[in-house]
């Protein structure tokens, strides 16, 4: 296979070092990369994936800014986290970091959010805020997913806020957003134990803030929860 040149050019439609960012995860999800071990030389690696030298490069940085590998000065990057390989499983190939970037967007989006509903909530519009967490916790109750309800929770945040533009961002990107929660529920409900009360524990900081009219306190509770979504679809099951 051929040295891939520069790292704009796209397979599929996605970038080269997206796809070899994939690769990488991959291996170490497999073992093949273990723990905490080196990862091959810059110069290996490129020669094993087929990579230029910028295209393995641009994908490293992607993978120690995820805090999935750490670089150690004049020893190289060793791997600091291993992924649930069933993760990959869940998302499209070639898009993982697609997904994590729209985590990244999502962060101020949905924080933006909260603090309009915060502010601008109606009764009615904070009737079905706590409905929505109330159906997510009687899923959560009953050992389901709740990824559905998940999604309905943020969209009747989105609502509240009165500004129809977060709403019609969440239906042009909807198979994003619900790609987002079901992976995220998925691997959470893995976990031992499941990390589903942790997740509800955000969800009920948020909602809370925004009963409380507090405006701050609910932007910053939603980016946390979203950011924490983000880092934990690279957490290993037993983590």
């Amino acid at each position: 296979m051929s040295a891939i040149k520069g790292h704009e050019q796209k397979a599929g439609g996605a970038r080269y070092s997206d796809i070899i960012y994939e690769k990488i995860i991959a291996m170490i999800a497999d073992g093949r990369f273990p723990l905490n071990e080196r990862l091959p030389s810059e110069p290996n690696l490129a020669a094993m994936l087929g990579a230029s030298r910028p295209v393995l490069r641009e994908a490293l940085e992607r993978m120690r800014q995820d805090n999935l590998i750490v670089s150690r000065k004049g020893s190289g990057s060793y791997v600091r986290q291993r992924p649930d390989s069933t993760m990959l499983q869940q998302v499209p190939v070639g898009s993982l970091a697609e997904v994590q970037r729209f985590f990244e967007f999502r962060a101020g989006l949905e924080a933006g959010a909260a603090e309009l509903a915060a502010r601008n909530a109606t009764v009615a519009d904070r009737h079905r805020i706590a409905e929505a967490l109330a159906r997510l916790e009687s899923a959560i109750q009953r050992g389901e997913l709740g990824a559905e309800e998940d999604l309905a929770l943020h969209d009747a945040i989105a609502a509240a806020g009165g500004n129809p533009f977060h709403q019609q961002i969440r239906n042009i990107y909807r198979s994003h957003f619900a790609m987002g929660h079901s992976v995220t529920r998925s691997l959470n409900l893995r976990r031992s134990p499941p990390n589903l009360r942790a997740v509800q524990d955000e969800h009920n900081a948020i909602v809370a803030a925004i009963l409380d009219r507090d405006e701050a306190g609910a932007a910053a509770a939603m980016r946390n929860h979203i950011l924490n979504a983000r880092n934990r679809m690279f957490s290993g099951v037993d983590d």
